[in-house]
């Protein structure tokens, strides 16, 4: 099964006051890049990043390796981004996706190994949860990418969607906190 990361990098930061995309932590290190070395290390194939706000400047803070899409409508929210990420996974014929938003920048690899586990034991939607709180990574099967996506409205990710089609939760608090940064 071939895997693709989704980066959900395109939204403007509102809360936080500038596009997370271009946040950097105290070492240097672009959230961005972590964020990509994240999905690979923990079993990824490839990784797309999607941008919108500060596109450009996000797309130079991305490793060269991992791959960058543009979405053209990041301004209409979440589901537009994860939208674009699902309609690149189609198009490049990924199995699956497995997906994190930028401002997780403590994210551990064995997160995503741990739910790319329990996706290849056969579980089409997985998420991870800390404490029994929803969380990242999401892992979805190709069979749920046009579903989903059709199912996506406004500045909601996919949560509805996972709890309405009996996503496979997979505790992960012993990795890392889950916790997700929105204000600096």
């Amino acid at each position: 099964m071939r895997v693709c990361g989704l980066v959900l990098a395109a939204g403007g930061g509102t809360r936080y006051g500038r596009p997370k995309g271009l946040v950097r932590g105290a070492d240097g290190v672009p959230w961005v890049a972590r964020a990509v070395d994240v999905l690979r290390d923990g079993g990824c194939d490839g990784v797309v990043v999607l941008v919108g706000a500060a596109g450009d400047e996000v797309a130079a803070l991305v490793p060269e390796w991992a791959s960058v899409v543009t979405v053209a409508d990041w301004a209409d929210g979440l589901a537009a981004t994860l939208r674009a990420g699902l309609a690149t996974a189609s198009t490049e014929g990924w199995d699956a996706v497995a997906i994190t938003p930028v401002d997780t920048p403590d994210a551990a690899p064995a997160a995503v190994a741990r739910v790319l586990g329990a996706l290849r034991g056969r579980s089409p939607l997985v998420q991870a949860v800390y404490g029994g709180v929803p969380g990242h990574p999401v892992a979805i099967a190709r069979s749920h990418f046009a579903p989903l996506a059709e199912a996506l409205d406004g500045d909601r990710g996919a949560r509805p969607y996972l709890a309405a089609h009996g996503v496979v939760e997979v505790e992960c608090a012993d990795l890392w906190s889950g916790e997700d940064v929105d204000r600096p």
